[in-house]
């Protein structure tokens, strides 16, 4: 929401306001560079968050409100440590109160979707074409990053640790019966308390199938409750989301105050590595968009904001509800939205694909394994079915990168050096994955003719 009345002088005053906020924090940055008095350097650059803050405030917009929040946060991680050490409870908290709400919004987006809209005969249609995608990206997604660590052997030069032989964890690779099993739920109390939001989905879909074939006098009552919840747990997530840029800021200040910058050196290869392989992913993600006649920019604008938000937090969970939101307004069916982004959580990571393959690539150059053409393909085709079905297991990457590791004598060890940057090639995956999955609830809803005229004509 945009404040379009105020008067033109505190217009005037606000940009004045935020240009020298902007020539004072870049100030602060030469200082630290030209070797200057480090509190002479600190004290500008928060004096340029303090004249930057009316303008934020000003503009009410949660996408510039979550970037300030997270440059003040890794400024505050790098001047004082060890005070931004102690605020990661905030973005706790913030995603405590997500997962709280997750559970309601998909049984109720997908339930009244279907029961409401008379979608019955859809849902097939749209799970086939959602997995169809969600395949076709991902291991174009492994590809991507086989490719770019084969150009660049970002691993061939780390020497691993001799006198350290970590113990691996514990992880077995799943059989494909085992997780075809785990997406039906036992328990639904169980899926919702152990945060399956797969199972969650699953249950809403069978759910909701079996009350859109009850007759409407019994169909309606308790449909018009699920109407209700649905519509309350969007504005509860919308008051949930004023914490989001704190939370953002908390989470980086953590993340730079407990790892510095001098950690990353050694392998800041693969970082580099990393990031250009997103960015070369998003080009094709856009490619994607062109091809099904999407508006790019328009696109760009609604999943912006998750986006950050999963960068920040490091969490796809964190940017569910936003995301759901965002794509209902970009034209997606509700009921499309509450049943692909979900089901992407465990199908559709494009981020963590591209990671995958990457990392375990790195770590047998690390190794000093040298694997054939053969042998990649080998390691690709398990990445991709080890890495189904894993949503809402913690570091869930760093498990499978354990397993196959395991599978194809990679040493645990180089493995495990990547835990120095794992945050913050996190981010970045985890951007990508938000991103991915509201590309996919777009696109199969173009692809099934539902998305709304005002935003699926281009410009």
């Amino acid at each position: 929401m945009k404040l379009e009345s105020q008067p033109p002088s505190r217009s005037v005053a606000l940009r004045t306001l935020s240009a020298t906020a902007v020539l004072l924090f870049a100030a602060g940055l030469a200082a630290s560079f030209l070797h200057a008095p480090a509190q002479l350097a600190i004290s500008l650059r928060w004096i340029a968050f303090a004249l930057f803050l009316p303008y934020a405030l000003h503009r009410r917009s949660l996408l510039l409100w979550t970037f300030f929040a997270m440059l003040a946060g890794a400024e505050l991680g790098i001047d004082a440590p060890g005070i931004a050490s102690q605020t990661h409870f905030l973005a706790d908290i913030f995603l405590r109160l997500i997962r709280m709400i997750v559970a309601p919004l998909i049984f109720g987006g997908i339930v009244t979707g279907i029961a409401g809209h008379n979608q019955l005969s859809g849902v097939g249609r749209v799970a086939v074409k959602a997995l169809i995608f969600f395949e076709v990206v991902t291991t174009f997604g492994l590809l991507l990053g086989a490719v770019a660590i084969d150009i660049t052997q970002a691993g061939a030069g780390v020497t691993l640790p001799a006198a350290v032989q970590p113990v691996a964890p514990v992880a077995h690779p799943e059989t494909w019966q085992q997780i075809l099993l785990n997406i039906f739920p036992e328990n639904i109390a169980k899926a919702v308390a152990e945060n399956q939001i797969l199972q969650v989905a699953v249950f809403a879909l069978l759910f909701g199938t079996a009350l859109a074939m009850l007759p409407e006098p019994k169909r309606t009552p308790l449909l018009s409750v699920l109407q209700s919840l649905t519509e309350t747990m969007f504005r509860l997530t919308r008051l949930i989301m004023v914490m989001a840029p704190i939370a953002a800021g908390a989470a980086l200040a953590y993340t730079v105050g407990r790892m510095g910058i001098a950690t990353l050196l050694p392998l800041g290869k693969l970082l580099v590595t990393c990031y250009v392989s997103l960015l070369l992913f998003t080009a094709v993600l856009a490619v994607i968009l062109l091809v099904a006649r999407i508006p790019v920019a328009k696109f760009a604008v609604a999943v912006a904001e998750p986006a950050a938000l999963g960068f920040a937090t490091t969490s796809s969970e964190a940017a569910l509800p936003l995301a759901m939101e965002n794509m209902e307004a970009f034209g997606v069916p509700r009921w499309i939205v509450s049943f692909v982004i979900p089901t992407g959580y465990s199908f559709n990571m494009t981020g963590s694909s591209i990671y995958l393959s990457m990392a375990a690539l790195f770590a047998a150059q690390a190794a000093g394994l040298h694997l054939s053409v053969m042998q990649q393909i080998v390691l690709l085709a398990t990445l991709m079915l080890t890495s189904k079905g894993i949503a809402g297991v913690p570091r869930a990457v760093l498990v499978i990168l354990m397993a196959v590791a395991s599978s194809f004598q990679i040493p645990a060890a180089a493995v495990l050096m990547l835990l120095g940057i794992d945050t913050l090639m996190d981010m970045g995956r985890t951007a990508m994955n938000v991103i991915g999955n509201c590309l996919a609830a777009v696109v199969v809803a173009r692809w099934e003719g539902e998305l709304s005229p005002a935003e699926a004509q281009t410009e």
